[in-house]
């Protein structure tokens, strides 16, 4: 997923414009104070006049989306980028942005799971990851509001996966997910959750053996790296995975 920034083609600093598009984009709406845009474009440090270079970037964009739209900047300022005293919003139409949908996807896949219906959930995740592209807002440079939207997009995204392969494996799905899971283990090497989805992936496709290295993989890292063991939930498991608890069988 990304927030599409084609329209800004100018020179320096067109990269910050293109961090005020980003924000103001990813606030969906709502305002944004002048504040905050400061803070993003210069972190700590904003030059004494932050404020008035602020209002020409906004100024700039106005004209360009002006440009892109065929319409006059007045127009701009009335209907889509609008300001508030010292703040300002993007009006984007509902379904304007991918990260519309994608929040759309993931509450409906959550309202499906509260109405006991997993596939049709797993349907939603689907469609909710299948709108990614890439690292969140990849084209963008980013101060510290943009790094804090990435990293909240990126959780999110990872959170998706988890609750899909959680459905997934209710369903019974545990072959066709062993793949998938293998990568996200090895990307995410601390992730005692996902270790957990696959070490019952494993155990429910015949891998016991498998299913405690995935354990001892895990350990090693952890106590390696961070200096802890695997969480009391983890460990439980490994502890059920060695007695083929029949807690652990696919309930029809």
């Amino acid at each position: 997923m990304h927030v599409s920034s084609d329209l800004i083609e100018v020179k320096p600093p067109a990269h910050k414009v293109r961090q005020i598009l980003a924000l103001l984009l990813l606030n969906e709406s709502h305002y944004v104070s002048i504040s905050s845009l400061t803070r993003e474009l210069w972190a700590y440090e904003p030059p004494k006049s932050a404020v008035t270079t602020v209002q020409t970037y906004i100024v700039q964009l106005r004209k360009l989306i002006a440009a892109g739209l065929g319409i006059p900047s007045s127009e701009v300022s009335r209907k889509v980028l609008q300001t508030s005293g010292t703040s300002y919003r993007l009006e984007t139409p509902e379904g304007a942005l991918d990260l519309h949908e994608y929040r759309i996807c993931l509450a409906r896949a959550e309202a499906a799971v509260a109405a006991g219906m997993d596939r049709e959930a797993v349907g939603h995740w689907e469609r909710a990851e299948g709108l990614w592209r890439g690292d969140a807002i990849a084209d963008v440079e980013h101060g510290p509001l943009l790094r804090a939207e990435a990293a909240s997009l990126r959780q999110s995204r990872l959170s998706a996966e988890e609750r899909r392969i959680d459905a997934q494996l209710r369903l019974g799905l545990h072959h066709s997910s062993l793949a998938e899971l293998a990568g996200l283990v090895q990307a995410h090497p601390f992730e005692e959750g996902l270790h957990a989805k696959f070490m019952l992936a494993l155990y429910r496709s015949g891998h016991r053996g498998r299913a405690l290295q995935v354990f001892h993989d895990l350990r090693r890292s952890m106590v390696g790296e961070l200096g802890v063991e695997p969480s009391p939930s983890v460990q439980r498991l490994l502890q059920e995975i060695l007695a083929s608890d029949i807690s652990l069988e696919l309930t029809p």
